[in-house]
Order: structure tokens, then sequence, then C-alpha cells
């Protein structure tokens, strides 16, 4: 059998109303998981740095439980498993005219949970990265806890977070693939679906795997141009604009030996 190069043109000019929702129902997943994944991590990164036994504990054992557990076993347990033991079954809702299907709630829950256990290590090393003397020079100005976490921890910790923030979320955007076996129709889901009617499955795939390149290629150039702007106090005199940043960072630099020289 061989491949129809006129179908796969096809799929890319045209895909269709049904895949273009399904296309904005997978970003809008990964950013809702990654969001609600960060804010988790955020509380549990400081938990982990607690002066309470307790609460170091507590999180510690949040980062290690969902961490040894799938992503898929993890969404099939928030989406079948609960509704089956009785404890919690998920239902549709419509929020300003939007209609969040029960198995979007499940996978948004389910990614962000996970997520957030990966995000409260990068926090933890986030702001362990920040200097012990700054901060107990601000306590020594008189500033309080909340505010020196505010002006002088956060600000310096997201230069540390950002870089493995931004890989995280583009590993999210290939992980909501998953979220198609408790029935959410993304992309991955609606391909299969044509796939067994049309029979063209390697096509299909193909496009769908663009896709996902595509999408993966748009969150570098975003991510590279936020680290540029958080670097910007480290970029010569000379360079100007976020372009220009880039530009300035993705240029060969020469090693410490020659410049030395």
């Amino acid at each position: 059998m061989s491949f129809d190069w006129a179908y796969f043109f096809s799929r890319i000019v045209d895909p269709g109303e049904p895949y273009m929702a399904a296309l904005g129902r997978t970003i809008a997943m990964a950013v809702l998981a990654m969001a609600l994944g960060l804010l988790i991590g955020l509380v549990v990164g400081f938990g982990r740095l607690s002066r309470y036994a307790v609460i170091r504990a507590a999180c510690g054992f949040y980062v290690w439980l969902i961490r040894g557990i799938p992503v898929l076993v993890l969404l099939v347990m928030l989406f079948s498993g609960m509704a089956a033991a009785g404890l919690f079954r998920f239902s549709d809702l419509n929020i300003a005219g939007f209609k969040l299907t029960a198995s979007f709630q499940a996978a948004v829950v389910g990614l962000a949970i996970h997520e957030g256990a990966y995000m409260a290590e990068i926090v933890r090393n986030g702001i362990q990265a920040v200097a012990r003397g700054q901060i107990e020079a601000a306590r020594s100005l008189g500033m309080g806890p909340w505010l020196v976490t505010w002006r002088i921890v956060i600000p310096q910790a997201t230069r540390v977070i950002v870089p493995p923030l931004g890989n995280d979320f583009n590993h999210m955007l290939k992980t909501t693939s998953l979220a198609s076996v408790i029935g959410v129709q993304e992309i991955f889901q609606i391909t299969e679906s044509l796939s067994a009617t049309t029979f063209k499955t390697f096509e299909l795939l193909s496009v769908v795997a663009l896709n996902y390149l595509l999408l993966t290629a748009i969150w570098n150039v975003i991510q590279g141009v936020i680290e540029t702007r958080l670097r910007a106090h480290e970029l010569d005199e000379s360079v100007r604009g976020w372009w220009q940043s880039l530009l300035y960072y993705l240029k060969p630099r020469a090693s410490t030996v020659e410049r030395r020289s």
C-alpha cells in the first residue's frame, strides 16, 4: 500500500471543522493543566522548604506518590476509578456558553496533579538557588517573610524556574494525547476516529504528528523570547529588542579559553 500524498496534503490544507475544534481543545487542555499545575507546584514547592516537619513530609509524600504513578493510570483512576468506587463522578458543565465535558475536566485535573509534582521540585530548586546572603540582608532591613518572598526570592527564582517550566509545557502539549483514552475529543482521538472510517491511518498519523511538531516549535520560539527578556541584563548594550536578543543567544560564542587569550 502506497502513501496517499494527495490525501495527506488535503488534510493539511483543510483539516475540517471537527479537527480544528479538537486542536483548540488540545491547546486549552494543555494551558489549563499547566496553569493549575504551576499553582500546585508553588504551594508544594514552598511546603517542601517549610520549617514544619509535618508540612515537609506531606509535600514530599505528594511528590513521591504522583511522580511514581503513570499519567495514563492517573487519568483513568480519576475519570473511571473514582466513579466506580462511588467516591466522585465528573459531570458536564456549562460555563459562559462553553461546555466542559466530564472527560475534559478529569483530563485537566489529572494532568495538573501530575504536573504539580514536577513543578514543585522545579520551584524548590529555584528558591534554593537564591543566595542566602540576599535573604538575610533583606531581613536585616526589616522586611517580613512575605515581603522577602515577593521582592527578593520570587524575582530571582523565576530566572531559574522559567527554562524547565517551558520544557515541561512542551512536554504537556504532547502528553494531552493520553486524554484520548478517557474520551476527550482532542486531535489524537479525532485522528483515530477518522482513520477507522477512511483507512488512511499512516497519512492521518503523519498529519497529527506534524501538528504536534508545529505546536512545540511555536512554543520553543515563545520560550526563547521569554528567556531572553529575563536575561536582558546579561546582553551587550548594543543588543536591542527581543528578536536581536534571541539572535544574540543563537549565534556561536567563543570559548572561555579563547576569550582569555
